[in-house]
Parts: structure tokens; sequence; C-alpha cells
């Protein structure tokens, strides 16, 4: 039977909208599928609602839902980026809170073998207006180094804001990422996160053109390949991203087989993850991903993915073109508050009981917003009952006066 409900549409009227009569996607069952890439997921946390807090002002986290999610993305083949800015790092989720979900995320990995967590490792317990030194900031990324590796966790070195206010040129981010890398006990990935997500990141690297700021960090890169896995950059462009990862050494990386290139193009991560083929090092003629939008489309993405390594290239690309348009919706401008649409998938699919979020950012996308992505979701397939999810988006309509 079919479903139909009235949604807002841009232009302030109600129209009807009827769901679609294909099957959603469904997660592949049985043994978990291989991959011929490394896709991370940087997973969302699940708010608590009930948490007597002032929601602004402090963090509540429904631990087991929010573990229960990286259980999925594991049973689907993705690995978890963990306590990333997607779990609302910097944006709510604080850096004691970060290390818990670390530390819990890191045991529930043991009981999925195979299973891939990198954590999110930054400067984040300094306040950006009280840091008055780069030697402030070497100081935080140690402790939190410290306090991840105790745990066995691999790093993610994520852009610091702090790092962003107090350099004063190149030399400064070389200074300190040299200084980082010389002590990480495994191969980290960098984290160039473009100002459209953050923007207090704005000129990170201390370039004055995403150019400069790629020889600084390429230079980096260079100097202590045999320490880095990769570098996950998120500039929305991919032939930066293309010209870049043509850049990275051939040697070095976790494997040995050269530096990776990790997607983090949320608006063009189909094209860069099938790759182009260029070069004879595998590093350079295409992407792995690190991706935010993998969280809303973990079956999506894991379907292709296989698809993808059993050579059909075809079916990737078919599986995956639907998602982009709403990925593209979801992470257009301001990008930071893409979290909520994130969130919001996974309430609509029931893999939370709610619509809630640290900090309260449910409430920074409008109805209208919403209501498209509920469209395009629909449209990828990715609703996975949804009678369920037409009863939830009923449910918000009603909260904003819309008799749907």
């Amino acid at each position: 039977m079919a479903i139909t409900l009235n949604l807002p549409t841009a232009d302030g009227a109600l129209r009807p909208y009827t769901l679609q009569a294909s099957a959603p996607l469904a997660s592949p069952a049985g043994q978990q599928p291989a991959f011929n890439r490394i896709a991370y997921s940087a997973a969302h946390v699940v708010a608590d609602p009930l948490a007597a807090i002032d929601p602004w002002l402090q963090c509540a986290v429904d631990w087991d839902a929010t573990i229960a999610y990286r259980q999925r993305l594991w049973r689907l083949g993705l690995g978890v980026a963990e306590a990333m800015d997607t779990a609302q790092r910097g944006m709510g989720l604080d850096w004691p809170t970060s290390l818990a979900l670390i530390r819990r995320s890191l045991d529930a990995a043991r009981d999925h073998p195979g299973a891939l967590v990198a954590c999110g490792c930054g400067t984040d317990q300094l306040s950006p207006d009280a840091v008055r030194s780069v030697d402030d900031v070497i100081r935080a990324y140690e402790e939190q180094m410290e306090a991840i590796e105790a745990l066995g966790g691999r790093l993610i070195v994520m852009a610091s804001r702090a790092l962003a206010r107090v350099a004063r040129g190149p030399d400064d981010y070389v200074r300190v990422y040299d200084r980082i890398l010389r002590q990480a006990r495994q191969p980290v990935i960098l984290h160039w996160l473009g100002e459209m997500f953050d923007p207090a990141l704005a000129g990170y690297w201390g370039g004055g053109s995403v150019a400069a700021a790629m020889d600084t960090a390429l230079g980096i890169i260079e100097a202590h390949a045999d320490q880095v896995d990769g570098i996950k950059i998120s500039l929305l462009d991919k032939q930066q991203e293309i010209a870049m990862r043509r850049r990275l050494p051939a040697r070095g990386g976790r494997d040995g087989q050269g530096v990776r290139m990790y997607t983090g193009d949320d608006f063009n991560y189909a094209e860069l993850i099938a790759g182009d083929g260029h070069g004879t090092a595998r590093v350079h003629g295409h992407s792995d991903a690190l991706l935010g939008i993998f969280d809303a489309i973990a079956p999506a993405a894991s379907a292709a993915l296989a698809a993808l390594a059993a050579g059909d290239e075809a079916r990737f690309h078919q599986i995956l073109a639907p998602t982009v348009p709403l990925s593209r919706h979801m992470f257009a401008a301001p990008t930071r508050f893409y979290k909520t649409g994130v969130v919001f998938m996974a309430w609509l699919n029931g893999h939370q009981s709610h619509f809630t979020m640290v900090g309260g950012q449910q409430s920074t996308r409008s109805l209208v917003h919403l209501a498209e992505l509920f469209r395009l979701a629909d449209a990828a397939r990715l609703l996975d009952d949804p009678a369920l999810a037409a009863q939830r988006m009923r449910t918000l309509l009603a909260l904003h006066g819309v008799d749907a």
C-alpha cells in the first residue's frame, strides 16, 4: 500500500509526497563483506534525552545506543573513525567525553575481529582564546596522544583550532607536526578539514592559498612518510584532492606501500573512491575513504564497496549515484550543520528512539531542509522501514504544526 504524506517545500507550500515502491537496500547478510578500499565512517553519537542537564552547556551520551551503531557499521565492513566532527567533537562533545567514547569503542571492537577503529586526537581541551603559544598546542596534542595510545588506539591527528589561532606561518605547523609524528607509536592519519566545515580552521597549514597549504602538508608527510598512514582532506574540491594524492609518497604508510589519500569529500566521494587509474602506485590512482556521509548511507556504502572489490564498477556507481544528491543536500552550507541530517537519518531508520542531539543541534536545520532530506533518502532506497520513517516524519511535522 502506498504511503503518502504532506511535506513542506522551499516555496512554503505543502505538497503530497508518495514514497517509492522499490525495496530498500538490504544490509548484506552472513559473512562480513570484503573491500579493496579502506573505508572509515565517521560515526555520530546518540544523545541521552533523559539526562537532567542543560543540553547547550553539558554533554550526555546514550552509550548503549552509540556503541550499537558502531557495531552496525563494523558488521557492514566499515571502519569507525571515532570522536571526529561527525560525533560533534569540539561542537558539544568535550575531550573527557571523547576519551570515554574512544575507550568504549575500542573495547567493543574487540568483539568484532578485523574491525577498524581510528581515534581523533586533537587539542580541544584548550580554549582557542586562551592558548598563547605553539608550545601550548604541542602539549595538548601530546596529552591526547598519550591517553589514546594507552588504550591501544590508532591516531587521527585532527586539525587544531588552537594551532590555527597561534601559528604565524608554515614553520609553526612543521614544528608541531614534526614533534607529534616523531612520537607516534603507529602510523597516523592526518586531517585537513576545510573552513566550510569549521570556520576556525581558515588558513590551516599557514599558507595564503590552497596550493601553498598543500605544499606545506606534503612536505611534512614526505619528511615522515613512515609515520603517516594517510591524510584525510575535506575541501569539497575533487581536483585539489586528485592533485594532492598524485603527489603523495609511494613509500611509507601503514602497509609500506604508500601514503594513502582518504577522501573526506562528501560531494564527490564515488568518483574519488573509484579512482582514475593514474600512475603505477595504487595509492595514486584512487582515494580510500573517511567520510561522515558513510554514517547515513552505510548499507549503500557497504554494498557499493563490495561490488567494486568484485570488479563491478558499474554496480558500484549504480548504488552510490542516488546517494550523492542526498549527501550534497545534507552537507550544504552552512556545512558544519550536516550532523543534524546524519542523526535525522539514524532516527528515521530506527537506530535511535529520538531526534535529540548533543548541544541541542537538532535545531540547526529547517523543517524544509529535513523534508527534502526525507525525499532524497527515499529516492536513494535508504529508508530501511518506510512505514516507520513516514510515521516519524509525521511526528516531526506535527511538532511544527503541520498536519501530514
